[in-house]
């Protein structure tokens, strides 16, 4: 580098031109004038001129030096440079997923607020004679169990839980099968009295017992005694909590999601369970995959709001039945053919009950537990399973 930038030799004077003498007119010679001196150059144009007095290799020699110096000073610098500190890692807090507000309801399946779902079960008898209807508070039950009573007229075990209807009735007497419907549930039982086989068995059972004698009833003015007993599920309540009805523990009837069929299988029910005006008939409803209830030939409808009784499941149960003296006696724990209808097709299997409070338990044809749609389930106990008819 000294060689490269050191090879500027000093400037060799300025030859001036020969000074012509001028001759006075005397002839004698004048002293000619001192020489004119050249400008000095400054370092800059010194330095240009040198630069372009150099030689090819003197310029790739330089420019081989200037690189290294130059990478040189590079690699020192990123060498000792320091280093750059990392960046903090982001941390991403996952927030946890709200608490769940809703669960299947215990009695019918479908979604409810949890804390509705720690409500206890009550069931209502309602009357079904033709000076009954149209009934009030079937509409809500969670599951009705219908079966016949006395003089083939049938009557209704109507279960509440997520359903609280302010009009219920007309209510009427209990007898021993309602409450082996009734005590897998766990449930209290409102009525109007009962058989004295039926009230016995309430009190050596332990069967929560909310009978008639309560401003939790009502008589009404447009029906005649005894068709005109109504409850409500808010009199109920405050009834059943007098005497310590707070809750209920049970096993539920085994559920599944809903799955209507591509082709309907059995679109019209028939069940006939005594005389014609008890006769039942149901017509599926593929727009909503309910049952819409026809009873002694007429829509059977609910009395508050007019509408027309559909539940989702029908369910027939085929039960050994017999009379003693003007009752009714079922065998609630023989076992037998069981008949579920939903999604438009039947299901034909067998049940079973091992004791008056022990669930039912419904199974397939092949001996798999038979779940029910969520919803409204109506179970009709059938004497024979000839009384059951359906079609596509």
């Amino acid at each position: 580098m000294i060689q490269w930038f050191g090879m500027i030799d000093e400037f060799e004077p300025v030859r001036s031109a020969p000074v012509r003498q001028k001759i006075s007119p005397a002839g004698s010679q004048q002293t000619p004038p001192p020489p004119i001196k050249p400008p000095k150059k400054g370092w800059f144009s010194s330095y240009v001129s040198k630069i372009k007095n150099l030689t090819k290799k003197q310029w790739l020699i330089g420019g081989m030096v200037t690189s290294l110096l130059i990478g040189g000073a590079l690699t020192a610098y990123l060498l000792t440079r320091p280093k750059p500190k990392p960046a903090p890692a982001v941390v991403v807090k996952e927030e946890a997923p709200p608490p769940p507000t809703t669960e299947p309801s215990r009695l019918t399946g479908v979604e409810i607020p949890i804390e509705t779902n720690k409500r206890p079960v009550t069931g209502v008898m309602i009357e079904n004679s033709p000076d009954a209807r149209p009934q009030a508070g079937l509409k809500d039950a969670g599951i009705v169990f219908e079966a016949q009573a006395e003089g083939g007229i049938t009557r209704y075990l109507a279960l509440f839980l997520e359903g609280q209807p302010d009009h219920i009735g007309p209510v009427r007497s209990v007898r021993p099968y309602y409450l082996d419907f009734l005590m897998p549930f766990d449930a209290a039982i409102a009525h109007a009295g009962g058989s004295a086989v039926a009230l016995a068995d309430i009190s050596s059972l332990g069967v929560k017992d909310l009978n008639h004698n309560s401003t939790a009833f009502r008589r009404v003015s447009n029906r005649f005694a005894p068709h005109n007993l109504y409850t409500s599920m808010a009199g109920l309540d405050a009834y059943g909590q007098s005497k310590g009805y707070t809750s209920s523990t049970f096993t539920s009837l085994v559920r599944k999601k809903e799955a209507p069929l591509a082709a309907v299988t059995a679109s019209k029910i028939d069940m006939n369970i005594s005389s014609a005006l008890y006769k039942i008939h149901y017509d599926y409803d593929g727009a909503t995959n309910t049952y819409k209830r026809t009873l002694g030939g007429k829509a059977h409808l609910d009395e508050k709001s007019g509408a027309q009784l559909a539940p989702k499941v029908v369910v027939a149960i085929v039960m050994t039945r017999t009379q003693s003296g003007i009752y009714s006696v079922y065998h609630t724990n023989s076992g037998g053919q069981l008949f579920v209808f939903q999604d438009g097709g039947v299901s034909i299997g067998t049940w079973s009950k091992a004791g008056r409070k022990d669930q039912f338990v419904f199974k397939d044809s092949a001996g798999q537990s038979l779940g029910l749609n969520p919803g409204q389930t109506w179970i009709t106990i059938m004497s024979g399973s000839t009384l059951v008819t359906h079609s596509p």
